[in-house]
């Protein structure tokens, strides 16, 4: 009898001290689609006079940067699901590449990303969605986004699969129109004209002031690390999950360049954007107003609170509770936490968990006026401090750990990934510096507290398997 497909994985992940619990049934385009869902690839509607307003209009350009920085952290990501192709992201990366209780660090701090964001996108979504249906409440729409999704997510991984295909067709559909219409009023004189002053403008440009806008635009890149999560339900080799990595920041990017490029190109007031921002988050939807008319900003209004409340939101739930199942089987979450549902093969108990989480975020951010900002800085930095210590992971386990003389994989992309990011995270919003730290420094205290009721970080079959993937 034929082994069946997902056998060799599983014998894989059995060396490294875990066993075969979720659902092997993930390919190549499942992935591909999984990280241009959570990407999002009209993200740059929802943020983009944030970016324009940061970059001193450079907004392609600072999307350029951010692609080229989340490329160089796609191939470091790459380089460690091949040595250790289970779930858990930089938190199993380093946990294993460097040590347990720098896996632990990077797994809390990344947690501002993963758990934060699913009830950003809800929030963003409601109040998109209450601005086309007031008779509605921001609470109410956000309630009904969270339970959608929770019970599309408890159903299981290929029905998250097979709703991520059908939204990720409507979003390009609705991305080729916006394209398609914009290009053909500024072919006939409205706007302002072409020009690739989005790309570099003499006049406001600062390596400062475009790395300040990269670490808002990263924003829109932030998901493409989530395909590393399903590095258990994959039913191909490890080095699958790496090019699909690779492939979903290439095509999201180009996206992104490209849409952001045409937007810029029709902005009403690039004057009173630069000075005043948009604070009302419109800003996309008046270029889009200025090509098409009403019709077309209502259209690009509505698809950012789907694509965001949904599709984006379903995928980061799925992503979060596999991060929380990961660090449980470890001991360093509750372990009610690591409980799989039998019959659809998902993290149970820690998919319920991020619904709720969600829900109470949501709920109390909408009631903030700086909610959405609030969360947004802490998402970007939580991601970003943890993609450095993935790339140090990268260097001590290949480099340090097991001799590896791949200089240009082992080295070089890897500290140049680095220093890129932390160039970012130092141009970073302040308030999000002192509440990251302030995260991270909760973080330690809790480390210092496993320690000492003897309960220190261990990752199974860590002193086996350790070297042994180079």
């Amino acid at each position: 009898m034929a082994q069946p497909p997902e056998a060799p994985a599983a014998a894989d992940l059995q060396k490294f001290g875990y066993k075969q619990e979720l659902s092997r049934s993930l390919s190549f385009s499942d992935l591909l689609i999984y990280g241009l869902i959570f990407m999002v690839p009209i993200a740059p509607f929802g943020i983009f006079g944030s970016v324009f307003n940061g970059s001193g209009g450079m907004v392609a350009l600072a999307y350029v940067i951010g692609m080229v920085a989340m490329m160089f952290t796609a191939l470091s990501y790459s380089q460690m699901v091949r040595a250790f192709p289970m779930a858990g992201s930089v938190y199993t990366y380093a946990g294993r590449g460097i040590a347990p209780p720098v896996g632990f660090l990077a797994g809390w701090v990344i947690l501002l990303d993963y758990v934060l964001v699913p009830g950003l996108l809800y929030l963003i979504a409601a109040v998109a969605m209450h601005s086309l249906v007031p008779a509605i409440p921001v609470w109410l729409w956000l309630v009904g986004f969270v339970l959608l999704n929770t019970v599309v997510n408890y159903m299981g991984i290929q029905m998250t699969a097979r709703i991520n295909k059908y939204m990720l067709i409507a979003e390009l559909i609705i991305l080729g129109i916006f394209l398609v219409v914009g290009v053909v009023a500024l072919a006939n004189g409205k706007g302002n004209g072409f020009s690739f002053d989005s790309f570099y403008n003499s006049e406001t440009f600062s390596w400062s002031v475009v790395f300040g806008a990269v670490s808002i635009a990263v924003l829109s890149f932030l998901g493409f690390d989530g395909i590393s999560m399903l590095a258990e339900e994959s039913r191909e080799d490890a080095r699958t999950i790496g090019r699909a990595m690779v492939a979903a920041l290439l095509l999201a990017g180009t996206l992104f360049v490209v849409q952001t490029w045409v937007a810029s190109l029709l902005v009403p007031d690039t004057a009173g954007l630069l000075a005043n921002g948009d604070p009302e988050g419109t800003a996309f939807y008046d270029a889009a107003r200025v090509a098409g008319g009403g019709w077309l900003a209502s259209l690009a209004a509505l698809a950012t609170a789907i694509a965001w409340g949904f599709a984006n939101s379903l995928v980061a739930q799925a992503a979060t509770s596999r991060l929380l199942y990961a660090m449980a089987r470890d001991g360093q979450m509750p372990r009610f936490l690591r409980k799989i549902n039998e019959k659809h093969k998902v993290p149970a108990n820690a998919t319920l968990l991020v619904a709720a989480i969600s829900l109470v975020l949501g709920l109390y951010m909408a009631s903030r006026d700086d909610g959405i900002s609030l969360l947004s800085t802490l998402v970007n930095f939580g991601a970003m401090t943890a993609f450095l210590a993935l790339h140090v992971a990268v260097v001590v386990h290949y480099v340090v750990r097991n001799k590896s003389r791949d200089w240009w994989r082992h080295l070089v992309v890897p500290v140049i990934g680095f220093l890129i990011l932390l160039y970012v995270v130092i141009n970073a919003n302040i308030a999000a510096q002192v509440l990251g730290f302030a995260w991270l420094g909760i973080g330690v205290i809790v480390l210092i507290s496993f320690y000492a009721t003897g309960r220190r970080p261990v990752l199974a079959g860590l002193n086996e398997t350790e070297g042994s993937n180079a």
